[in-house]
């Protein structure tokens, strides 16, 4: 068991931990805590290029017409 000093900001350094861990604290009563280790969630996935152009040909927020259509009808001769 080791001994940690809590510095000016309240922060204590925990032996074995590494930065980026995420902990549970929990206070049992007025001078004790019990810290439990949460783990970290998966990376998620990248999508790949496909993935991403047939999402957004399925997707309904895009133009019916074409983009030379849409200059014809939006601009003046």
């Amino acid at each position: 068991m080791s001994t940690s000093i809590a510095d000016a900001k309240r922060r204590i350094v925990l032996p074995g931990a590494t930065p980026g861990d995420v902990y549970d604290i929990q206070k049992v009563d007025e001078s004790r805590f019990v810290l439990i280790k949460l783990q970290r969630p998966d990376a998620p996935r990248r999508k790949k290029k496909a993935d991403v152009l047939r999402a957004i040909s399925d997707s309904p927020l895009h133009p019916a017409m074409s983009w030379e259509e849409l200059k014809k009808t939006t601009r003046e001769p």
